[in-house]
Order: C-alpha cells, then sequence, then structure tokens
C-alpha cells in the first residue's frame, strides 16, 4: 500500500473513531422517523410501496440515500477546508440568493426555488450553512471584539445579507431564521443590550397592528419624561432610555410602511389571525385550525401509525411539510409529542455542549450557529403547528419533506460532526 493510500486509511479510521456517535444515532433517529410520518401522511391505498418516486414518501427515500452521499463527502474533506473556502462558499450562496431574481421559479407565491426539470432546489436552505461558516471565519479572526462598532458592524453586515436578499422573494420565514446569529455574537461577546433591541423590534412590530403607532410613541414619550423626573439627573440609565425612545420612534415610523407595502396580503391575513384581529377558521386560519383539531385529537396516546383520522381525511394542507408535527400528536399523541421534544432539545443540548469543547474558536462558533439555527426552525415550526406565532413556512428539521431542506440539514450538521472529530488533535 502506497504511502498516499494509507493516509486515506488512516484519517479515515480517526474520523470513525473520534465522531460523535450520540449526534449520529439522533440524525439517524430524526430522519427514520420523520420519514415515517411523512409516508403516513401521504399514504392512500393507490399507492402502497415505499419505493413509489411518484409519492412524496418515495422521493424522500430517495433524497434520504443520496443525503448518504452528502454526508459522506462532509466527512472525508479535511476539517481545515470549511475554514479555508468559508468565504469562497459564502459568497457563492449569496450569488444563488440573487439568481432567484433572474432565474428562480414560484412555488407557492414565493420566488425562493430553481427548477431543474422536475427537481427543484431552495438556495434559502444552504444559505445558512454559508453564512454559518463566514460569521465563524470573521469572529474567530485575530484582533476581532465584537465591543468594537467596526467589528459589530461587519459582522451584522455577513448575517443580514442574506436575510435582505430572501426577504423580497418573499420568503420572511426563512429570513427570520438569521436572527439565530445574534445569540452567536452574544456568546461571543455582544452587548446584551442588542438582545433586549431584537425582542423589543419584535413587541413594537405586534404592537403597532394591534394599535396606533401615534399612540405608542405617546405613551413611551410619558414614561420617558416620569422617569427623567424620577431620576432627576442625568444618568447612563437616562441616555439609554433616550437611545431606546429614538429607536421606538424611528421603528415605529417604517414599520406601518413595511406591514402595509412589503408583507403581502397572505402575511397580513395570518398575523392578523394570530393576534385575534381577524376570524377566520375556515379561510387563512384553515391550516392551524385543522393542525389543532388533528394534535388535540390525539389524545394522550394517539391514534396509532397509520391510523389519523384527520391526517387520513386530508384536512391538514402541507401536512407532510411545515405541518408534519401535528401528524406527530395525531398518531402518537402528548406522549409521543413530549418524546420528540425532549429529544430534539437534547440533540441541540448536545451540540452546544460539543461546541464548548471545542478548542479552536472558529469550530466553536459554528457549532453555537448550528444550533441556534435548529432552535430557531424546530421552536418556531412547533409554536407555528399548535397556533401560537403566524404561519411563515418554516421546516421542521429531518421532519418536513423536501430536499433542500433535508440536505442543507444534513450538510450544516455534519460539518460540525466533522469539526469535532478534528478537536482531540488540536494543541
Amino acid at each position: 500500500m502506497n504511502t498516499k493510500n494509507k493516509h486515506i486509511v488512516s484519517r479515515s479510521k480517526n474520523i470513525i473513531t473520534n465522531i460523535d456517535w450520540l449526534l449520529v444515532l439522533l440524525f439517524v433517529l430524526f430522519v427514520i422517523t420523520g420519514w415515517l410520518n411523512i409516508y403516513s401522511a401521504i399514504l392512500n391505498s393507490e399507492h402502497l410501496s415505499v419505493f413509489d418516486v411518484s409519492q412524496k414518501y418515495g422521493k424522500q427515500l430517495m433524497l434520504i440515500v443520496t443525503s448518504l452521499v452528502l454526508i459522506f463527502i462532509t466527512l472525508m474533506l479535511d476539517g481545515k477546508f470549511y475554514e479555508r473556502f468559508s468565504s469562497v462558499i459564502y459568497v457563492i450562496s449569496i450569488l444563488s440568493l440573487v439568481g432567484l431574481f433572474i432565474f428562480g421559479k414560484e412555488v407557492a407565491g414565493a420566488t425562493s426555488w430553481y427548477g431543474i426539470g422536475s427537481f427543484s432546489l431552495q438556495p434559502s436552505e444552504f444559505a445558512k450553512f454559508a453564512t454559518a461558516l463566514a460569521i465563524a471565519k470573521y469572529l474567530s479572526m485575530p484582533n476581532i471584539n465584537l465591543k468594537k462598532v467596526k467589528d459589530q458592524f461587519i459582522a451584522f453586515a455577513i448575517i443580514l445579507l442574506p436575510a435582505i436578499i430572501i426577504i423580497p422573494q418573499p420568503d420572511p420565514g426563512s429570513a427570520l431564521v438569521y436572527a439565530a446569529f445574534l445569540f452567536v455574537m452574544y456568546r461571543e461577546g455582544l452587548n446584551g443590550h442588542y438582545i433586549f433591541l431584537g425582542f423589543l423590534t419584535a413587541t413594537l412590530f405586534i404592537l403597532s397592528i394591534i394599535v396606533d403607532y401615534k399612540i405608542i410613541i405617546g405613551i413611551t414619550t410619558v414614561f420617558l419624561i416620569l422617569y427623567a423626573i424620577y431620576r432627576n439627573k442625568k444618568s447612563k440609565s437616562i441616555s439609554h432610555l433616550a437611545y431606546y425612545f429614538g429607536y421606538i420612534v424611528f421603528f415605529l415610523t417604517i414599520a406601518d410602511y413595511v406591514y402595509d407595502n412589503v408583507l403581502e396580503d397572505r402575511h397580513r391575513n395570518r398575523l392578523e389571525v394570530l393576534l385575534g384581529i381577524k376570524h377566520d377558521p375556515s379561510g387563512v386560519g384553515y391550516n392551524q385550525h385543522q393542525s389543532m383539531v388533528a394534535i388535540g385529537s390525539g389524545g394522550l396516546i394517539g391514534k396509532g401509525f397509520l391510523q389519523g383520522t384527520q391526517t387520513k381525511g386530508d384536512f391538514v394542507p402541507e401536512q407532510s411539510t411545515d405541518f408534519i408535527f401535528c401528524t406527530v400528536g395525531e398518531e402518537w399523541g402528548f406522549f409521543g409529542s413530549s418524546l420528540f421534544v425532549i429529544l430534539f432539545a437534547a440533540f441541540i443540548a448536545r451540540i452546544l455542549y460539543k461546541s464548548e469543547q471545542q478548542k479552536l474558536k472558529f469550530s466553536r462558533i459554528y457549532g453555537y450557529s448550528v444550533a441556534m439555527i435548529f432552535f430557531f426552525h424546530f421552536a418556531i415550526n412547533i409554536a407555528m403547528v399548535i397556533g401560537i406565532a403566524p404561519v411563515i413556512g418554516i421546516p421542521l428539521p429531518f421532519y418536513s419533506y423536501g430536499g433542500s431542506s433535508l440536505w442543507g440539514f444534513t450538510v450544516l450538521l455534519f460539518v460540525f460532526i466533522r469539526l469535532d472529530s478534528e478537536n482531540h488533535s488540536v494543541l
């Protein structure tokens, strides 16, 4: 055996020895149970074969097999490759998003896909992976300090650029996931005021839909004056309040325009149904209403695999994609749903735990990015399905049908597993 072949064999053995098999096991578990739920959601008496590629479960099975190829390639590439070429991968990702405005095809009202024959590819699912690499590369560079305004600006630009391109497709759900990187930056030293500002922005946006923005500004003005009188002197606290007041006035001034002119009718209607401004269980609110009925009908232990009456009656649109969790709720009940939530929370916790163990800053930041992206998808999708968040089209990782999401999440995870497998050899 020549030296080159010995090196390949040795490297393969090291990967197998040092790989985090718990993460791999959870991945396999989610993919298998996800496919079973897709199978249950789609199956009908005319198409019983699991290999029927005319059906979504047959296509998903084929996509799972191709994912194995992606896993093999991802694990065989040296960990340094991802750091060295992170900027190139990010630029390619941005170009693929921009190209949608010229070459993209419309699916469900959004121009978020490239059509390749009968196959469709959604580049936003891979842009999250590319952004995770790019932000990890930037923040791990020497002398980068998130206390400095310049470094903050560049980091935010890396994160916001793909989100800004995705919003007008329009795909606000995919763009929202980029908020996950705010928590990654907080871990790396970003001031906690930015987290507060994020929650404040979300709260203001919701309030601006319910209440006239002039009323909110008026109440904020009164509060600021009373607080200043109470303090009876200039202080850092008052300057912070003045800063937030300026931001509130600025945001509310543009929020009304964004709501009326940027969001489409379907997005506005979903928000208004969620906030109780509209009641439309047979129209805009139909999906969520039927989803909650399906989950509620599962009771404690569920109706059993392939026994969901709401599922078989095809009452919930998009049940194999964004609303796949209602199949879990109906067929496996409260206990089965809770078990899934516990396992997925453990999966995210494991990634965070392994991230903290990384000796290289690049690997740690990337690991935190992976964990936060999974958390946002997991939390928002389930909140959407059970009616406490608007329907914004976010897939449930490894469960929702779709090649782009499955491949994107698979690469996202296994790049971290590859980086982690090299952690022991870092001095």
